[in-house]
């Protein structure tokens, strides 16, 4: 991989204050794509994004963002919920904290490893 240029450095640093400093989900959406990982984690740690805007960023491909989202404090049971693994193999620290994140919530997991339907 080429090296950055100094203009690319600072244009990564303009992204990274910006991701830091947004004030709402609005501001927050230009991150979902930004192709720096650590720029879209750093958004999704941003105390401002509401339940929403995390959602989408639960769809992101890297661990690393899907991460924040489940430490976030808005994140939703239902993103949460999504970010398990049905699939034993397949689980990984994501799923292990959205698990544990949702049983601090009062959600209650089967033998199978995921959550139990409450009877409606």
């Amino acid at each position: 991989m080429a090296k950055k240029t100094s203009e690319q450095k600072a244009a990564e640093e303009r992204r990274y204050i910006a991701a830091c400093g947004a004030a709402n989900a609005q501001e927050l959406e230009p991150f979902l794509t930004d192709p720096n990982q650590a720029i879209r984690a750093t958004a999704a740690m941003n105390p401002d994004a509401d339940a929403e805007i995390l959602d989408r960023f639960a769809d992101d491909r890297f661990w690393g963002v899907r991460m924040e989202v489940v430490r976030h404090a808005k994140v939703g049971e239902a993103t949460l919920r999504r970010l398990l693994e049905s699939r034993p193999a397949k689980r990984g620290l994501v799923h292990h904290a959205a698990r544990a994140k949702l049983e601090e919530r009062g959600i209650a997991f089967g033998a199978d490893g995921m959550p139990l339907e409450m009877p409606g």
